[in-house]
């Protein structure tokens, strides 16, 4: 177990601080009103503020109608291309469609037979990471929690980068590239240096091999033994695919647009991005919904029982039950509203391994939790918005067929989103060219200064 740093503040100290603190940072909630403020960047229905434009991705769940906005069944694009085509195309043909994503995203086009090659002999060139890093970088400062790991390792990337600041798009392909295909060895080798570390568990650093897809190397990497099925690569590799882009307005890619915009370096602008994907609201929120689903498993004595699954969650929305936040996890999204495409797919391409593999109670568990959620949500709260199953609720559940730890949930939504990131931040770089600045406006009152001595 690595050892403990111990803050010289005291709690103690730290707590009579705090007082002083929120009685100058409180914020009427009037005030936002008074001035117009969007708060979140949404307007008054709950849809974002315009702040940009792209031709990388489209995330669509509702129109407006006279002036109203009118729920639709959710639909993701990936340049134009609708994802239940793309998603379909490679089960029907069954073969791997992670890589045909990198490139559709980066590039604009579907790439050929000779492009998608070319780009797998890349991603195995990059894969590896620098002499000494392994030892110096990752094992010899083990982390608790992945993400912040990854996040660390990229940035320490940049000292190894020999034109680390160049902002041409040729740089920053190349660096993007790099990131993309090293995502996933930094990712699983921090888990196992960590299953050692904090676990004391044995560690498996396994050579890196070359020729496979995403998905296969990130099993093979993962696992003791090395061995997965091509059935369980698949599941993975859907996966994938769903988590790579959500357009520019989510929190971690605007967020890597926003730093993108200032001028800094790539590796400053992708960690900014997994900082942001850890969050509970965001890529976190995969963990949540799983631990919610196993709560609910261990409290209620039939959870494919919908009434049962019903009466905890009245628990959960009082903040008697859950983690106190009063909130459903795996529920509603901020698009969409009838359905969330990626939710569907995941569901139905899961529902199969999820029974061989033992998980048919927690799957029904899920599917109550869909069910009932909605009505729920109007019966109690008055809350007469279309809500559905977001993405969360079930990849936490694929990710245990697949026998993923759940230290890995998020960072595995990390090594898929950040072709999202490259993308957006490319394009942030060839069409913006102004810096990103909304406003703030001061609320404080003016006051005249009072010397030292007369306070």
């Amino acid at each position: 177990m690595p050892s403990k740093y111990i803050s010289p503040i005291s709690i103690e100290a730290i707590s009579n601080l705090c007082g002083e603190l929120e009685k100058n940072n409180s914020i009427n909630k009037s005030d936002f009103a008074r001035y117009h403020v969007k708060r979140g960047l949404r307007n008054e229905d709950g849809t974002g503020v315009m702040a940009g434009l792209t031709r990388i991705c489209s995330v669509e769940g509702y129109y407006i109608l006279d002036g109203e906005r009118v729920a639709k069944e959710g639909k993701l694009s990936y340049r134009g291309y609708d994802i239940n085509q793309i998603v379909s195309s490679c089960i029907k043909e069954n073969r791997f469609g992670f890589e045909e994503v990198i490139w559709l995203l980066l590039f604009g086009e579907l790439p050929t037979v000779m492009q998608l090659n070319s780009l797998y002999e890349v991603i195995d060139a990059c894969r590896f990471l620098p002499d000494d890093f392994i030892e110096d970088t990752i094992i010899k400062n083990p982390s608790r929690d992945i993400m912040n790991k990854l996040a660390r390792c990229i940035m320490c990337l940049y000292s190894y980068d020999e034109n680390p600041d160049d902002i041409s798009v040729q740089n920053v392909l190349r660096q993007s590239m790099q990131l993309i295909a090293q995502c996933p060895t930094i990712m699983t080798t921090a888990y196992q240096v960590k299953r050692r570390s904090y676990y004391g568990k044995s560690m498996y650093l396994h050579p890196i091999k070359k020729g496979m897809s995403t998905a296969e190397y990130i099993l093979r990497q993962t696992r003791n033994d090395k061995v997965y099925t091509d059935e369980e690569a698949k599941l993975l590799d859907i996966i994938l695919m769903l988590h790579a882009d959500h357009g520019g307005g989510n929190n971690s890619t605007f967020v890597t647009r926003v730093l993108t915009s200032s001028g800094t370096d790539t590796y400053a602008a992708i960690a900014a991005g997994i900082g942001s994907l850890k969050g509970p609201r965001h890529g976190g929120a995969n963990v949540k919904a799983t631990r919610m689903m196993t709560e609910i498993i261990e409290n209620v004595s039939d959870p494919t029982d919908e009434g049962q699954i019903k009466d905890y969650l009245v628990k959960i929305l009082n903040k008697e039950a859950g983690d106190g936040l009063g909130l459903i996890y795996g529920m509603g999204h901020a698009v969409y509203t009838i359905s969330d495409p990626r939710a569907v797919i995941l569901k139905n391409s899961a529902r199969e391994l999820a029974y061989r593999a033992g998980y048919e109670k927690e799957f029904k568990t899920l599917e109550n939790i869909e069910k009932v959620t909605p009505g729920l949500l109007r019966e109690l709260k008055g809350d007469e918005k279309e809500i559905c199953a977001n993405v969360d609720l079930y990849s936490g559940l694929c990710y245990k067929v697949l026998n993923i730890p759940g230290d890995l949930f998020t960072p595995l939504f990390a090594s898929a989103r950040i072709v999202g990131w490259c993308a957006h931040r490319l394009e942030e770089l060839t069409s913006s060219k102004r810096i990103i600045r909304p406003a703030y406006k001061s609320v404080s009152q003016r006051r005249d200064y009072v010397a030292l001595d007369k306070r």
